[in-house]
């Protein structure tokens, strides 16, 4: 089962499926009014916060560090953001992530299964 970390009010750290995460972010969004933004909106915010993960990857890892007036962030702040927004995309489509999950990998490990080598391959 995938699953991801969540830390709970008491600070305690457990593992959530895919599926719990995408409950708990539906749980969420359906407290309010406007409920999930149009598909577009959705996909301009996940563009936006990509762009903050690159950022701060380039910050990190690249040439381009940032200005002094720039915040710093961390790269799991922003992968967890991207994440939100992409389980908001999801939810709003009703796509499982589980099972969207499941379908790639069993493509990658199809199509690319002899293109890599492979660790303990003497060749």
């Amino acid at each position: 089962m995938n699953t991801i970390e969540k830390k709970e009010l008491t600070g305690l750290e457990q593992e959530m499926s895919l599926k719990e995460a995408q409950n708990q972010v539906d749980t969420y969004i359906n407290g309010f009014k406007e409920g999930y933004f149009p598909p577009m909106e959705l996909l301009a915010r996940l563009t936006e916060e990509l762009g903050e993960l690159s950022r701060e990857v380039q910050h990190v890892y690249g040439m381009k560090k940032k200005k002094s007036t720039e915040a710093v962030r961390s790269l799991e702040e922003e992968t967890g953001d991207l994440f939100f927004v992409l389980i908001c995309f999801a939810n709003q489509q009703g796509i499982s992530l589980e099972q969207a999950l499941q379908k790639v990998m069993a493509k990658f490990q199809e199509r690319d299964q002899d293109r890599w080598t492979k660790k303990g391959d003497s060749q």
